[in-house]
């Protein structure tokens, strides 16, 4: 996993990365915990800036730090990059879940894994982040232009492949219709998907945006064979951001997650 972190950071300089907005101080973040001792992962689109900086844009520093940037290694540019320096930003990000995570959008995930014994925050079953792109951007993806996206997917390459290969991961939480969508265009990915009433949100209109379940496997990603089928769980809502996710609709996805692990353990 260090050479696919080691590549990640030869990229940096990648122009299609930085006319995409990338945080180019930033490091890049392959994995969020302990991606070698968990069997489950949940998945999203790219870090967010906030992993790096504060709502003005202020770089987070001391205990505040969550990951490391070209001043915190004490480097000018990413290619005067040692063997040492790789190693601090591989602990940083193994180490994430405790040091100084991002609760604020780490938690609500947690919970709907929960059912399952495994925690981003247990060291005895580990669970981890993955994230399709692993370069936070200066703005949200859903700001991002369509070129840009394609892109970060494109220059991003097959370092998702990678990881989920050397690693025990054998289920996946996508956490979304877009990442669901994206992975699709970047892997052999095929779901079975399923409208559940029981997740439908109410909008202001009286309408209802209807709630649906991804369920399938994976063994390919950008050209990487992971080696195994790994099994994939998904819903359509994005459990931070839309609007009206209520408790009910986090508790019932939670079940069926649980429900599904289970059913594929027997």
């Amino acid at each position: 996993m260090y050479e696919t972190l080691s590549k990640l950071v030869s990229l940096m300089n990648n122009q299609d990365l930085i006319d995409s907005e990338i945080v180019e101080w930033g490091s890049p973040i392959p994995v969020f915990g302990e991606v070698k001792h968990s069997s489950i992962a949940t998945l999203g689109l790219n870090p967010s800036n906030r992993e790096f900086m504060t709502p003005d844009g202020t770089e987070l520093t001391g205990g505040l730090r969550r990951f490391h940037s070209l001043s915190s290694l004490e480097l000018e540019e990413w290619t005067d990059i040692t063997s040492l320096h790789l190693e601090k930003i591989w602990n940083k990000c193994t180490r994430y879940f405790q040091d100084n995570p991002y609760d604020g959008w780490f938690k609500s995930l947690d919970i709907l894994i929960s059912g399952t014994n495994s925690s981003y925050y247990s060291t005895l079953f580990p669970a981890c982040h993955l994230d399709l792109v692993p370069y936070a951007t200066h703005r949200k993806w859903a700001n991002l232009s369509t070129g840009q996206k394609s892109k970060l997917l494109q220059v991003s390459g097959n370092a998702l492949g990678e990881i989920l290969r050397d690693s025990p991961i054998n289920t996946i939480v996508l956490n979304g219709r877009t990442v669901a969508e994206n992975l699709i265009r970047i892997s052999d990915a095929v779901f079975e998907v399923e409208t559940i009433p029981q997740w439908s949100l109410p909008r202001s209109n009286g309408k209802m945006v209807a709630g649906v379940a991804y369920r399938g496997s994976i063994s390919n990603v950008s050209g990487v064979d992971l080696g195994r089928r790994i099994e994939i769980l998904g819903f359509n809502h994005n459990i931070q951001s839309s609007f009206g996710v209520t408790t009910q609709v986090r508790k019932s996805i939670q079940e069926w997650i649980t429900v599904c692990i289970q059913e594929s353990r027997n």
